[in-house]
């Protein structure tokens, strides 16, 4: 390579050293900065050649050829970019917020229990009403003998402590209670009590709990026995209630624990209706 020097009198030649070795170049010439915009699922190459004017063909150096990761911009869409940064977004939200294709064993066991509990909470809320007993029930109940002196008809309940099928109704009784105490005596007779032999002798108490139904004038219309569908007991008090010459339920009789098994043990205060 040669520089063309002219002055004012003459014209020469003045010859230029050869392009310098690739050892004698700056770093920045040998690999140039590029920064992909897009990346490509399959990235291409690109060669880079640096070269000199009369390589010697001995030296290695004079020519070298390096691969980089780069990836073309497509010619003529100015909005790739935009594009493949927002693909890239609603696949990193996909995988953020994605839920499992197919439930686990781990989910299937949780939702399972979950069901379970449920069903028992549902259980327990339409046959359990907590907080009420058998003892608050006879506390709440009104003594026989006024029962049978106030003009009002009236529901007697045979029962014991150790009744299961006593405790288990007691939430039932509670609430029919609660809705005709204005207009029908609820009395409590416990069958441990030798107080009331005579009472169960006189309506045949032979399983608890056991239910009479007693007009105004304290004549027994029917009993039922055991247990029963709540709508028998709330049919018949609702039936006293309203004064009618009978009840709908008068001789039904359902699982019930037997008087027979009864602690018998006297009380201190023969007032006691308990």
């Amino acid at each position: 390579m040669a520089l063309v020097i002219s002055t004012s009198t003459s014209i020469g030649l003045r010859r230029l050293p050869p392009f310098p070795n690739r050892a004698h170049l700056p770093s920045h010439f040998l690999k140039p900065i590029i920064r992909p915009r897009i990346k490509l699922k399959n990235p291409t190459y690109l060669k880079i050649v640096c070269c000199q004017t009369g390589p010697n063909p001995t030296d290695s150096s004079s020519a070298t050829t390096e691969k980089l990761d780069v990836q073309p911009v497509p010619e003529n869409d100015g909005n790739a970019t935009e594009k493949a940064a927002s693909s890239s977004d609603e696949v990193k939200v996909e995988v953020e917020v994605g839920f499992p294709e197919y439930p686990t064993k781990s989910v299937n066991k949780r939702i399972a229990v979950a069901s379970i509990l449920a069903a028992v909470g549902l259980f327990l809320a339409s046959r359990l009403d907590f907080g009420v007993s058998l003892k608050d029930l006879s506390a709440l109940a009104l003594p026989y003998e006024e029962a049978l002196s106030n003009g009002k008809p009236t529901v007697v309940e045979f029962y014991a402590d150790w009744c299961e099928v006593c405790r288990e109704l007691a939430p039932d009784i509670y609430k029919i209670e609660q809705q005709y105490k204005d207009r029908v005596n609820f009395v409590m007779l416990n069958v441990d009590n030798t107080k009331w032999e005579q009472e169960l002798d006189e309506f045949g108490v032979e399983g608890i709990p056991h239910f009479s139904f007693l007009d105004n004038n304290g004549n027994e219309e029917g009993n039922i026995v055991g247990r029963l569908p709540r709508q028998y007991l709330l049919e018949n008090v609702d039936a006293l209630a309203r004064g009618e010459a009978s009840i709908p339920h008068a001789r039904v009789v359902g699982q019930y624990s037997s008087a027979g098994s009864r602690k018998v043990h006297q009380v201190a205060d023969p007032r006691s209706h308990g």
